[in-house]
């Protein structure tokens, strides 16, 4: 069941965030919005899901693997973000690689910080 849970949720996660990427098009002079605000977008939802479900055990059985690994999983986009980073040092362009890889890192740990006293 776990397999089909987490199936379904990748699955719709990995169709927004190509929806999102089809809406904010990319070009070589910017950073590389579309992976930010997926990867943001998901670290919002999997903080929110957690605060709301902390210690109740249908969020165990059913929606961490539909919702945080299969949702937020399929939305966040690590291996894109690695790519389009390297992409920018290979273009010569630093100091946005730096600033995107500041940006994703820092914002996504600090959505994270309204949990602290929970987890």
């Amino acid at each position: 069941m776990n397999f089909l849970l987490v199936f379904i949720g990748g699955g719709i996660g990995c169709v927004l965030r190509f929806g999102i990427g089809l809406l904010i098009q990319k070009t070589k002079t910017t950073l590389p919005w579309a992976t930010f605000i997926s990867n943001c977008f998901a670290c919002i939802i999997f903080a929110s899901i957690v605060w709301l479900f902390i210690n109740k055990p249908v969020f165990n059985n059913y929606l961490k693997p539909l919702l945080l690994i299969g949702f937020c999983g399929g939305l966040s986009t690590f291996s894109s973000f690695g790519y389009e980073t390297f992409l920018l040092f290979k273009n010569g362009m630093q100091v946005y690689a730096f600033i995107n890889i500041i940006a994703n890192t820092l914002l996504c740990i600090l959505i994270y910080l309204p949990l602290y006293k929970y987890v």
